[in-house]
């Protein structure tokens, strides 16, 4: 993006000030510089210095890909490297990350791009993916995202017999998203997922937290197949690279013997 075309950094730190909820007082206080300063920042009439704006960043908690688009904004380089996953340089986390997987067999595992898109997923997951869809149906259906994936009239909600509770807890976790990164796209697929039929706005208002169980509980049916499960999903928790910092893993583990047994036969 130009430098004409990118948003004020004024504009922007105030932005995410707002999105996190903190006042300018409380921002100026915990980042250690006066309210004032703060203020003339986010009206234009004064610029922040580049360790000011990593300051700022970190408090507000602001995700590595933004703030290398606040330091472009303030007229910094950025910091923060993204490097793509089948890049040389990441043989060792691929290794890694293919290792996670292969211990997670005979259950299913995925590993998701920050925009929920599928960029890796073991046998097991392969197995039972094709055991609903085929993958034609699987593509038109939306794939490689699992978000699409999921809620596509043709997709596997089909064969999701707790469909609300998990499609409820799935667009929250996005809308949450949204809500932490102000990511464009992840809105646009948020919209997406709103417009298809029988996906009421007032999820989005739920609280997920009240769960009565710890986890994410799935339940699959095809006839005469049936699979529960219940989810995690993790994060890498290595900040050195955007693309790890973004990546999430998802795993299923049988939540009773039957699904236990036919996932590891069908192994």
């Amino acid at each position: 993006m130009g430098a004409s075309a990118r948003p004020a950094i004024g504009t922007l730190l105030k932005q995410w000030r707002e999105r996190r909820r903190a006042s300018q007082e409380g921002l100026a206080l915990a980042a250690g510089v006066s309210a004032r300063h703060l203020s003339f920042i986010e009206t234009g009439r004064a610029r922040p210095s580049r360790g000011l704006l990593l300051a700022l960043s970190r408090t507000l908690d602001v995700p590595l890909r933004a703030r290398n688009e606040l330091l472009l904004a303030g007229g910094f380089a950025p910091i923060y490297r993204e490097t793509p996953l089948a890049a040389p340089e990441m043989a060792h986390v691929r290794r890694a990350v293919e290792l996670m997987l292969r211990k997670q067999e005979p259950y299913p595992a995925i590993v998701l791009d920050r925009h929920w898109n599928i960029v890796m997923a073991n046998t097991a997951m392969q197995r039972l993916t094709r055991r609903f869809l085929s993958p034609s149906q699987a593509a038109a259906a939306g794939a490689p995202n699992i978000m699409r994936l999921t809620y596509h009239p043709k997709g596997l909600r089909s064969w999701i017999v707790n469909w609300e509770e998990t499609a409820s807890a799935y667009i929250q976790w996005l809308h949450r998203d949204l809500l932490r990164t102000g990511d464009a796209r992840t809105g646009e697929l948020l919209d997406e997922l709103l417009s298809f039929p029988g996906i009421p706005r007032s999820w989005l208002g739920l609280d997920l937290d009240a769960s009565t169980l710890p986890f994410l509980a799935m339940e699959f049916r095809k006839a005469p197949a049936r699979f529960k499960f219940f989810t995690t999903i993790a994060s890498l928790g290595t900040p050195y690279d955007i693309t790890l910092h973004e990546l999430r893993i998802e795993c299923f583990f049988p939540a009773d013997p039957a699904t236990e047994e036919a996932l590891q036969g069908a192994a």
